[in-house]
């Protein structure tokens, strides 16, 4: 009698289950307006990020060191520890040397000047 009753609840279960699906195929309908479409067809094309050139690390004359990266824009970029913030440099006309506020780097070469918050152009060496 268990077995019958058990068979019949599932039974009756699969039945819902089953009833409750539709075999109908189900439209979905997609809104193929952009508000953007225009203005994004006609945008200017979007620059590259720059590349680097060169990353050096910089042992200094008062034995402090600097993470210096250079990219081929002629900007780069000075952190004084490995995974501190960088500060962006720029250089004037493409020439060296690459300032920022209260920073400066002389070159992308191995022995540089570097001047920076408390360190006033001091000589490094890559």
């Amino acid at each position: 009698m268990q077995n019958r009753f058990s068979l019949a609840a599932a039974t009756v279960a699969a039945s819902a289950l089953l009833a409750a699906c539709n075999s109908e195929p189900q439209t979905i309908q997609i809104n193929k307006y952009d508000a953007q479409a225009d203005e994004l067809k006609n945008a200017a094309p979007v620059a590259p990020p720059p590349m680097a050139v060169a990353s050096r690390i910089y042992r200094c004359s008062d034995n402090s060191v600097f993470y210096v990266s250079f990219f081929n824009d002629n900007t780069a970029t000075i952190r004084t520890t490995q995974d501190g913030i960088p500060t962006q440099l720029t250089a004037a006309n493409g020439q060296p040397p690459f300032t920022a506020e209260g920073y400066s780097v002389s070159a992308n070469a191995t022995d540089v000047r570097i001047t920076a918050p408390g360190k006033n152009n001091i000589a490094c060496h890559e």
